[in-house]
């Protein structure tokens, strides 16, 4: 085992996989787990409170699907895995937007889906956000022959924001509940889904429909995958 470097730059504020990487920051490998959660299950939830570490553990996720082998040199995963197949990967970050009306979440799924369908194509006749996403997901199986990958950060940051706004929550609820209910329909086409919130969905009347995700967050599991033990 190579010995830890004390002068090491330390991760503080770094959400990039590939940026801790590539620019020599220290990193605490959790990629046993990462490769242990890709290779026994398919579908995913985690809960917990902001930086805590969700938007790293999606990107390591990311630089993993998107066969990036060289990122993980030397950790735990470099030796577990042969393969390293390449899957198409569609991440949604709602951390970033200030949701103060319905156009604000539009907004966010309209940029992401233009983005997917410039990648992937469109399908006629689909209009809806959901419809939209389902044939995103077709086309991006069909197109490489690798189910795609779909990763979700703050899933809850609309619902958490309009708190106060009964009719506002609403409105961002049912587009939410909607979208997200894809990912159970498009089974056929998905590899791996991985969502992260700060509340749980069973709170929040979002995935009523997704029992089919496994919810990890009081898990021992996601204890060594987003913290760090006394050893490390």
């Amino acid at each position: 085992m190579t010995p830890i470097n004390p002068f090491r730059k330390l991760p503080i504020g770094i959400q990039e996989f590939e940026k801790l990487r590539t620019e020599g920051y220290l990193y605490v490998d959790k990629t046993a787990f990462v490769y242990e959660l890709v290779s026994t299950g398919a579908a995913y939830f985690l809960s917990r409170p902001r930086r805590f570490g969700k938007s790293l553990l999606l990107s390591t996720f990311k630089a993993y699907f998107e066969g990036k082998k060289e990122l993980f040199k030397g950790l735990a995963i470099d030796s577990l895995e042969t393969e390293w197949n390449v899957h198409p990967v569609l991440q949604l970050s709602l951390n970033a937007e200030k949701y103060e009306s319905a156009e604000h979440l539009e907004g966010i799924l309209e940029a992401h889906l233009q983005k997917w369908e410039e990648m992937y194509g469109t399908n006629p006749g689909t209009s809806t956000f959901a419809t939209r996403f389902m044939a995103v997901l077709e086309n991006a199986r069909k197109k490489t022959g690798h189910g795609a990958v779909v990763l979700i950060d703050e899933y809850d940051k609309p619902l958490l924001q309009t708190y106060h706004d009964e009719a506002l929550q609403n409105s961002f609820r049912s587009t939410l509940t909607a979208f997200y209910t894809v990912l159970k329909d498009a089974d056929p086409y998905l590899k791996f889904v991985f969502i992260t919130g700060v509340t749980k969905f069973a709170q929040v009347g979002v995935f009523s429909t997704l029992n089919h995700l496994d919810d990890i967050s009081i898990s021992w599991r996601s204890t060594y995958l987003c913290g760090l033990t006394r050893e490390e």
